[in-house]
Order: structure tokens, then C-alpha cells, then sequence
């Protein structure tokens, strides 16, 4: 955060993706969400970004990446921010992403820090994009995954972010390459606090637990987990399936906050008028940076 006066500041982010999907201009919708993500996530808005464009111009053609960068201004008109211009670097594997100049009033920035004994966790999107991800690759995707995925991670936290602040929440972070598991134990840790986690609550994305089940996971979201483990504490009927599922790696993935149990459920009843599979799936008390995850549904 860079603060210009006692009303302003600035936060800055940047975030490049390879192609997750076959459709160019798909591609760059859900690279540019991906990217403003974190300006979301700090309960600013964006204002301007710049594209940056890794591109093999013997394979390519500029027409398929002039698709990718209508994506990303597809994105820009949405959210109300500027493309303004960018960078192209020949590369042998594509690569597309934005970095971003938001604006966030000092005294009501959204931190990893700011979770509060007490607060109920809100998840604001499904689970399951790395899955998908992994499923893409090896060229068998669902349809209903493959339809809930793309609009899950092409659209903005713009809603969430709103949602956040109107329940006067302090704490919060994106859900991106770390998982859930991988984001709560870190907000555990810079709070101060453990997390409780209802697993039956968490949002997923249809199939996703299927194609984990078939151990279509990818090695993101393993080492998530392996990492989480030293935190992380499971009681009740939660398997390796839905762990793998709850440190899958993400893109554009939804916001966690916390708020208090009222403003909480009021934020996701808002949320889910909006079209938002968000829920309350968990809760948030005085501890030692622990998570745990129980089967008990919130």
C-alpha cells in the first residue's frame, strides 16, 4: 500500500497465467479477473493495468492474441478500470496477465492480519479450478465442470469486496495458488488465531470431487497440503479426497473474509442474490495460527 493522504492510497499487484482454456478471449477474461483479484482482495478498486504478454510468434498468430487482449478489455469494461497499453516478450509458451494500480481508503483496507476472535469465515466462490485445470490438460472435462469453472473464475471479486466492507470485516485474502487450506493457515498465522473450518459447507464445483477421487489433482495442490499439514488439525469423517479438494490451487478464486456471525450471513444472502455460490463455512477464535477442519456442516 502506498498511502498519497489521509484519504488515499495505492496498492499495486501483478499476476501472468498460461492458457487454462481452449478459447483465447476466455483465456484472457479469466487472466485479467485473476489478476485484479488481489486489488479486490485488499477492499480496493482498480483503476488502470497494464497487459504483459509472453508470446511465440512462430506458432501464433497475432490475430488469436489481439482475442486474449479483447479478454482482458472485456474484463477492464466490467470492473470500470483503463488497460492502458503494456509489454509483448517472444516466448515458446503463452503467457498473459496484468499488473494493476488500484485505490483503497487506508482506514478500511482488507488485511491478511485482520481476522478477529469471534468473526465467521464467508468463502465467496467455489473450489475446484485447479482440478479443472489438470482435467483440461489431459483432455476430459465434464461439461457442467467445465461451464461452472469458466464462470466462476471469470467473474470479478468486485461483489465480494463490497460484501466485505459492508459487513465491516478487517481481514481477508484471495483464494488463489495456495488453496483454502494453504491462505487460512496463513491468515491464522499473521492473526494470531486458529480457524475452524466446516468442510460439508465449503462451495465446490460440480465434478471436482469426482475427478480428485480419480486422482486428478495437481501437484499444486498436493504440495498445499503437505504444507498445511503442520497446522492443520481434522476431526470427524474428512478424507484425502476432500483435503485435496480444500488446498486445491486456484485461479481467480473467490475472497475469505471474516465478519461477524450476523454481517456474515447477511454478506452471503446478499452475495447469492448477486448469483454468488458463497457461504459461511467456518468460524474464527483466539489460538495459535492452527486450522482445523471438521465434517460438520456450519
Amino acid at each position: 500500500m502506498w498511502r498519497l493522504d489521509e484519504d488515499r492510497a495505492l496498492v499495486v499487484t501483478v499476476d501472468v497465467i498460461t492458457p487454462l482454456v481452449d478459447d483465447a478471449r476466455t483465456w484472457g477474461r479469466i487472466a485479467a479477473a485473476n489478476a485484479v483479484s488481489d486489488v479486490y482482495a485488499m477492499g480496493g478498486r482498480p483503476l488502470l493495468a497494464l497487459n504483459i504478454v509472453g508470446w511465440n510468434r512462430d506458432e501464433l498468430s497475432l490475430d488469436l492474441l489481439s482475442e486474449v487482449l479483447a479478454g482482458g478489455a472485456d474484463m477492464a469494461a466490467r470492473g470500470g478500470w483503463v488497460n492502458a497499453g503494456g509489454h509483448t516478450i517472444d516466448d515458446p509458451e503463452p503467457k498473459y496477465g496484468q499488473a494493476v494500480i488500484g485505490e483503497v481508503a487506508p482506514d478500511r483496507i482488507l488485511r491478511n492480519s485482520g481476522l478477529r476472535h469471534g468473526d465467521a469465515l464467508v468463502l465467496t466462490k467455489p473450489l475446484g479450478t485447479g482440478i479443472f485445470a489438470t482435467a483440461m490438460k489431459a483432455g476430459s472435462v465434464p461439461d457442467e465442470l467445465h461451464t461452472a469453472a469458466v464462470e466462476s473464475m471469470t467473474r470479478l471479486n468486485d461483489d465480494a469486496s463490497s460484501a466485505a466492507l459492508a459487513a465491516e470485516a478487517t481481514g481477508a485474502t484471495d483464494i488463489t495458488g495456495f488453496g483454502l487450506l494453504g491462505h487460512a493457515r496463513r491468515m491464522a498465522e499473521e492473526a494470531r488465531v486458529d480457524l475452524e473450518i466446516a468442510a460439508a459447507s465449503v462451495p465446490i464445483l460440480p465434478g471436482a470431487i469426482a475427478l480428485a477421487t480419480e486422482g486428478v489433482v495437481p501437484g499444486g495442490s498436493r504440495r498445499n497440503l503437505d504444507w498445511a499439514r503442520a497446522r492443520l488439525d481434522v476431526t470427524g469423517d474428512v478424507d484425502e479426497v476432500l483435503l485435496s479438494v480444500l488446498g486445491d490451487a486456484q485461479t481467480s478464486g473467490g475472497l475469505l473474509f471474516g465478519a461477524r456471525p450476523a454481517a456474515a450471513h447477511e454478506a452471503v444472502a446478499r452475495l447469492r442474490e448477486q448469483g454468488h455460490d458463497a457461504a459461511v463455512i467456518g468460524s474464527v477464535r483466539d489460538g495459535s495460527g492452527r486450522v482445523e477442519v471438521r465434517d460438520q456442516r456450519d
